[in-house]
């Protein structure tokens, strides 16, 4: 196994490599609009020798789908190929300085999807008889809805999934929750010389959002539970009292925290808000919740992790992953997932954002020693 793994480290080309990521950033790849990118991903897997099939989620978008050996896969390395929106192309254009890579995507995630195919690639080199039951999935809408891997999930549940988020070569076996919250304030507009005779909604929901940040969940010195405004704004309609306010507030739950609990809290501490806001007129919505959960590290990926990261003279430590992903749906589909990748999740969705080169091909061999290693575990695939 040894002899089999450093020649398939060997085969891995930083090179091609960088080419390949290099290329992915140059393509602006938005949730909503992958096509681009799956095309150049298509074609560049084909011309590796890949059969490419297409897992349609809506017109004109698509998971990619490789698959190698003679059984169902046991294990798939998945890479989501879409970002957040740029809102300015050119501060998020793709660069690099001194070995480090920037550019809107380069850490979530298209240095982890580029280290999975550079892993394909040279494991492709193995003969057919000898290539581990091991699948690529490259998919959408990850930094939407995950309906990419939703789409893939009604059809396939392999025991094992690596997921290349950006957790600087961090193990996460642990995922935490994730609870999105959205909330409307409304009041009355007049000329804003005269605010007395209106109803001010900014000024409502900043007194919600303080009382909200009150309740002990939320306490930022003991922050188990990561608690966000990430969204405020008004009604644009020139010199006059805003009548309309509207928030965003992300939850980032502990593995085994329950969104549900979270949920009844935050109802509970915005109904008290109506006792001294006068005339507060408000609604709350959950548009999204996921539970996170915590995996045992005692399984054969984690032991192959730890001779993988000796043999390669990195530090391994396991944590959990405090953003959202698409790890907690393939959870819920009673798949394990691991996630790993290069890059941190402190730059992603900035103009900032980057990842060390040296980083990306750690994981493509890091990945291509897992894949090697299912061939060696016998583990029973979940029930469809």
């Amino acid at each position: 196994m040894t002899a089999t793994r450093d020649a398939i480290w060997h085969a891995i080309d930083p090179t091609r490599l960088h080419e390949t990521l290099m290329e992915m950033l140059e393509i602006y790849s938005p949730s909503g609009k992958e096509e681009d990118i799956q095309l150049y991903l298509e074609d560049r897997l084909r011309q590796a020798g890949f059969a490419v099939a297409r897992q349609v989620v809506e017109e004109d978008r698509y998971n990619l789908r490789v698959t190698m050996g003679q059984e169902p896969p046991q294990l798939y390395l998945v890479g989501h190929v879409d970002t957040v929106t740029a809102w300015d192309l050119e501060e998020f254009s793709p660069h690099e300085e001194e070995g480090i890579i920037y550019g809107l995507g380069s850490a979530d995630m298209k240095g982890g999807c580029a280290a999975m195919i550079e892993a394909f690639f040279a494991l492709a080199g193995l003969p057919e008889e000898k290539r581990p039951p091991v699948g690529l999935l490259l998919v959408v809408g990850e930094e939407e809805n995950g309906d990419g891997s939703a789409t893939f999930l009604t059809g396939e549940t392999p025991p094992w999934v690596v997921i290349g988020e950006p957790t600087s070569l961090a193990a996460c076996f642990s995922h935490y929750g994730y609870l999105e919250t959205g909330l409307i304030t409304r009041g009355r507009r007049t000329h804003s010389s005269l605010p007395e005779l209106g109803h001010n909604a900014v000024e409502s929901m900043l007194r919600v959002l303080l009382h909200l940040g009150r309740h002990p969940l939320f306490n930022r010195k003991t922050p188990e539970l990561v608690y966000s405004i990430r969204e405020l704004s008004s009604s644009r309609a020139g010199f006059v009292v805003p009548d309309r306010c509207e928030a965003w507030i992300d939850l980032h739950l502990p593995p085994e925290t329950d969104p549900a609990t979270v949920r009844q809290a935050m109802e509970n501490q915005v109904e008290g808000a109506v006792a001294f806001i006068d005339n507060l007129d408000m609604e709350m919505s959950f548009t999204f919740d996921s539970q996170g959960y915590r995996l045992d590290t005692d399984n054969w990926l984690a032991d192959e992790l730890a001779e993988t990261y000796a043999r390669l003279g990195l530090p391994l430590k396991f944590d959990a992953f405090r953003s959202h992903s698409d790890g907690n749906l393939f959870f819920e589909a009673g798949v394990k997932p691991l996630i790993l990748g290069p890059g941190s999740l402190e730059t992603a969705h900035t103009s900032d954002e980057q990842t060390s080169f040296a980083e990306v091909v750690a994981a493509a061999r890091i990945y291509a020693a897992l894949c090697l290693a299912v061939a060696r575990t016998k583990e029973p695939s979940p029930a469809p």
